[in-house]
């Protein structure tokens, strides 16, 4: 049988002979293989844009993270046939990888007949600090691959987590290209913001989980991580939909890039508000969440926010643990799903 190759996304990219969109080097692609040789997670991390979402790696060592038995890693053999890989940049915050990446996976599963749900992380700083401090053994995309290989899969559909259609995400695409002619079938889900109905819908979700504190005195404030990338227009495009959908109490930023911090308070100082609530725009709530948005050291969200005199309440949750983002992700495995019959 030929063999199919097929990326489902909304984009302007277009893979022949099984090239993959993106357009990156085999020297970058060595790089994101070997980020934990290369370079601490700090350097390279850019949320879901070229190293992933979460700054994460021995910064939780601060933090009582929860019970790693309680998460599934999702690397079992006797696959099958058909598998779903769900592919994240991860987290070593153990309660938030169960209740975001772990929830995603388990929808998935719950909602997708006939196709076993396995994991794949692409941060190995991330797998090795969990291994070594919980001795729990998650794989990296290759060895998923490998593994998918192994129990002779026939179709396989990679579902990633990503926000963004971004840099990383890309080095997925360049990896899965490479193992095009192991498997019958293959295909990758969009991300989460592709469409403009994505971005409805995500707003919808972010707006709906925290109504309660849209009363009119509150700055609801979303912190993403930000990219030097043109994707980092995410923000500003999420930020324009609200504004368009008369959440005029609602306020996107970013830690690494623009809207800044100071960006986001210079718009909340125009309003009349009392108080400000901090939620991060990210699939996991790790490192960032806990630390550039809701720690205590002066340069943090919170502390920005007090200092300026507002009354500050942090809502450390990531999007992975509200329904309607686990349901969109559902939709786009669905997608990449039905695409192999086309």
């Amino acid at each position: 049988m030929r063999k199919k190759f097929l990326l489902m996304v909304s984009l302007a990219c277009v893979m022949v002979a099984v090239a993959a969109c993106g357009g990156k080097s085999s020297d970058d692609k060595e790089t994101t293989k070997q980020e934990a040789e290369k370079s601490d997670d700090k350097n390279t991390s850019d949320e879901e844009d070229t190293k992933g979402e979460e700054t994460d790696g021995e910064e939780d060592e601060n933090y009582e993270t929860g019970d790693a038995s309680l998460d599934d890693p999702r690397n079992q053999d006797e696959i099958g046939d058909n598998e779903l890989l769900v592919v994240s940049f991860g987290t070593s915050f153990n309660d938030s990888r169960r209740l975001t990446i772990g929830a995603i996976e388990k929808a998935l599963e719950d909602n997708i007949d006939d196709y076993a749900v396995r994991r794949g992380f692409t941060s190995q700083i991330i797998i090795d600090h969990i291994k070594k401090r919980d001795d729990v053994t998650i794989d990296n995309v290759t060895e998923a691959l490998d593994r998918a290989v192994d129990n002779g899969v026939k179709n396989l559909v990679i579902q990633p987590t990503h926000l963004m259609n971004g840099l990383e995400y890309n080095d997925i695409v360049d990896e899965v290209a490479g193992y095009s002619d192991a498997f019958e079938k293959v295909a990758i889900g969009a991300p989460l913001l592709t469409s403009d109905e994505d971005f409805e819908k995500v707003m919808e979700a972010i707006v709906d989980a925290t109504k309660q504190y849209d009363d009119g005195e509150t700055a609801i404030c979303f912190m993403g991580h930000g990219t030097e990338a043109d994707s980092n227009e995410i923000y500003a495009k999420m930020q324009e939909k609200l504004t368009e959908a008369g959440y005029k109490n609602y306020f996107v930023g970013t830690v690494e890039a623009t809207p800044s911090v100071e960006d986001v308070l210079e718009d909340v100082k125009k309003g009349d508000y009392k108080k400000v609530v901090l939620r991060p725009l990210m699939i996991v709530a790790g490192d960032h969440a806990n630390n550039d948005m809701a720690g205590d050291d002066d340069d943090s969200w919170k502390s920005v926010f007090e200092d300026a005199g507002y009354e500050v309440e942090c809502v450390v949750e990531g999007l992975g643990q509200l329904d309607a983002i686990q349901d969109l992700f559902v939709e786009h495995a669905k997608a990449a799903i039905e695409s192999l019959n086309d």
